[in-house]
C-alpha cells in the first residue's frame, strides 16, 4: 500500500470508529431487537420473528402517525419552504439598515430548544387565557374559550403551525445563503434584457440556488419524519393519537409501555423510510444535479 493510501486510512479511521459506534452498532441492535419481544430488562423474551412489523402495520394509530408525518412534510414543501424563500427575497438580497435584526427575528425561533417551544405554545393556546380565546372574545364579546389542543380534529394543525414556524428560520437562513452565492453580474444582464423581477427571479435566481434548494428539500423531509419535541411537549400525541407522529408512536407504545422490541420495530421502519427516501432522492434528484455540472 502506497503512503498516500495509509495516510488516508489513518485520517478516515476514526470518523469510521464514530460513525460504526453511534449509526451501524445501534441500527443493528435495533433491527435485532425488533424479532424479540423485550421489556428492556434482562435477557430477551419471546422470539417473535416478523410479527411486531405486522402488529404495526396493523395498528390504526401508526396509520395516523404516519400520516401526521407525511401532512407535515407536504406543508413543509409547499407552505414553510416558499415562505421562506419570498422572505428571503425581500429581506436578503441588498444590504439595508437593520438587516441583521430581521434576520435575527426570523432566525431566532429555530434556536430556541424544542421542547421550550412547545410549552411557550401550549401557554398560547390555553383554553381560559390564550391568544384564540382572547381574539375571540374581542371580536365576539362572548367569553367562549378555545381549546385547540383538547379539540382531535384541528389538534394536529395547531401543532402543524407551530412546526412550520419553529423551522422556518433555517430554511430562511439557508436561501439567504444561496442568494449571496448568486451572480450580481447576471441580474444586471438581466434587467439590461428587459426581464421584470418575476422573470429574474424564476430565470436567473432559483436556477442559479438549485443546489440551495436540494439541501433544503432534504433537510425538510428528513426532519419531517424525526419532529418529536415539539409534538411531545403540545400534547404527547394527544387528544385521542390525534398529533402523533411516528416517533412519538414509538415513545408512546414502546419506550412508555416497555415493549422495546416493539419500539425496535418502529424504530427500524422508520429508518427504512428515510433510507429509502435518501436513495431515491440521491439517485434522482442529487445524481441529476451532478451531471448538470458536469456537463
Amino acid at each position: 500500500m502506497k503512503r498516500s493510501g495509509i495516510n488516508a486510512a489513518l485520517l478516515i479511521t476514526p470518523a469510521f470508529l464514530l460513525f460504526s459506534v453511534f449509526v451501524v452498532i445501534p441500527v443493528v441492535q435495533a433491527a435485532y431487537y425488533s424479532l424479540y419481544e423485550w421489556n428492556g430488562i434482562g435477557p430477551l423474551q419471546a422470539f417473535r420473528g416478523f410479527g411486531n412489523f405486522i402488529q404495526i402495520i396493523q395498528h390504526t394509530i401508526f396509520h395516523t402517525a404516519l400520516l401526521n408525518n407525511i401532512k407535515i412534510v407536504i406543508a413543509s414543501l409547499l407552505l414553510q419552504l416558499p415562505l421562506a424563500f419570498i422572505i428571503a427575497l425581500l429581506i436578503g438580497r441588498k444590504r439595508y439598515r437593520g438587516e441583521m435584526f430581521f434576520r435575527g427575528v426570523f432566525f431566532f425561533p429555530y434556536i430556541i430548544a424544542e421542547i421550550v417551544v412547545g410549552i411557550i405554545w401550549r401557554f398560547i393556546y390555553y383554553p381560559e387565557f390564550g391568544i384564540p380565546t382572547l381574539v375571540m372574545q374581542f371580536i365576539t364579546g362572548q367569553k367562549n374559550q378555545i381549546g385547540l389542543l383538547g379539540d382531535p380534529n384541528v389538534a394536529f394543525y395547531a401543532v402543524l403551525v407551530v412546526i412550520l414556524w419553529k423551522y422556518m428560520g433555517f430554511h430562511l437562513m439557508l436561501f439567504i445563503a444561496g442568494l449571496q452565492g448568486v451572480p450580481a453580474e447576471l441580474e444586471d444582464a438581466a434587467v439590461v434584457d428587459g426581464a421584470n423581477s418575476l422573470q429574474t427571479i424564476w430565470h436567473i435566481i432559483i436556477p442559479s440556488m438549485k443546489t440551495t434548494f436540494i439541501i433544503s428539500i432534504f433537510q425538510s423531509v428528513i426532519g419531517s419524519f424525526n419532529v418529536f419535541d415539539v409534538v411531545w411537549a403540545m400534547g404527547q400525541g394527544g387528544p385521542v393519537n390525534s398529533t402523533e407522529t411516528i416517533v412519538t408512536y414509538l415513545y408512546n407504545f414502546g419506550f412508555r409501555r416497555f415493549n422495546f422490541g416493539y419500539g425496535s420495530a418502529v424504530a427500524v421502519i422508520l429508518f427504512f423510510i428515510c433510507l429509502v427516501f435518501n436513495v431515491l432522492y440521491q439517485r434522482y434528484v442529487v445524481g441529476d444535479e451532478s451531471n448538470d455540472i458536469r456537463s
